[in-house]
């Protein structure tokens, strides 16, 4: 798949989440706001996993599970967020160590909790 097929499924990931802060704003728990995007989602056709698990291996040793909020198409990490202020570091750091683990290429940190929505999209 080609950069740019991977850069329109991720604008359209992005379109839904803008649509659904448009319509809700913020103040909401996370929840709320994952429950919206998937209707919105589906409503575009996408296709996503919720909370879909990943093995974590280190050194070719099973040491773990994470789950991540959405994996959409295969392809997109989504993780979200709801928290006023800047996205802490963390939550980055999290979603790239997501990325290296699933050997995923693209991730989506989506945060909700601002009058604006911020999106940051990582790649690895």
């Amino acid at each position: 798949m080609s950069n740019f097929e991977h850069d329109a499924l991720t604008e359209k990931i992005i379109g839904c989440c803008y649509e659904v802060h448009r319509s809700l704003g913020p103040g909401f728990i996370e929840k709320i706001y994952a429950k919206a995007l998937q209707h919105q989602l589906v409503l575009e056709g996408i296709n996503f996993e919720v909370e879909k698990e990943f093995n974590v291996v280190f050194k070719d040793q099973f040491v773990g599970k994470f789950r991540c909020d959405l994996f959409v198409e295969n392809k997109v990490i989504v993780e979200l967020k709801s928290v006023t202020g800047y996205i802490p570091a963390l939550f980055k750091s999290q979603l790239l160590s997501y990325l290296k683990a699933s050997k995923v290429k693209t991730g989506l940190l989506i945060n909700f909790g601002n009058p604006s929505c911020e999106i940051k999209r990582i790649s690895v």
